[in-house]
């Protein structure tokens, strides 16, 4: 009959036909338990990391000195809120266009993309 040893001490007697996974038998017939994985297994949280809503011509178009200057002179915070509604009135505007030309919604879409490629090229989302 042989035991089994264990990291926390000796259980009680296993047969031959117990040997599992993590189990190594020795040339004398006894069966040494090597514990590979501890009782509690710690798994730290993955690393998630943000998309970053980039502007890929930023610092570029004749406009991009401009909206630099303007953000460093009245702050991040307040251009930012400047910006957000110019961009928001410019969206109705287009809006309002397209209502009166009988364009759908789906072309209405592709005309603010348009808008915010077009302000991206010339620098205002620098």
């Amino acid at each position: 009959m042989a035991t089994s040893i264990a990291a926390t001490g000796l259980h009680k007697p296993l047969s031959s036909f117990h040997v599992g996974w993590g189990t190594s038998i020795c040339s004398d017939n006894s069966i040494v338990l090597i514990k590979s994985v501890p009782e509690v297994v710690r798994v730290a949280k993955p690393v998630r990391f943000r998309p970053m809503m980039k502007n890929i011509n930023e610092g570029k178009g004749i406009f991009a000195p401009v909206v630099v200057l303007a953000r460093n002179i009245i702050g991040k915070k307040r251009f930012n809120q400047l910006r957000g509604k110019a961009i928001a009135l410019h969206s109705q505007i287009i809006t309002e266009f397209c209502k009166s030309i009988g364009a759908d919604a789906k072309q209405r879409q592709g005309l603010i993309r348009l808008a915010k490629k077009n302000g991206e090229r010339l620098g205002f989302l620098a």
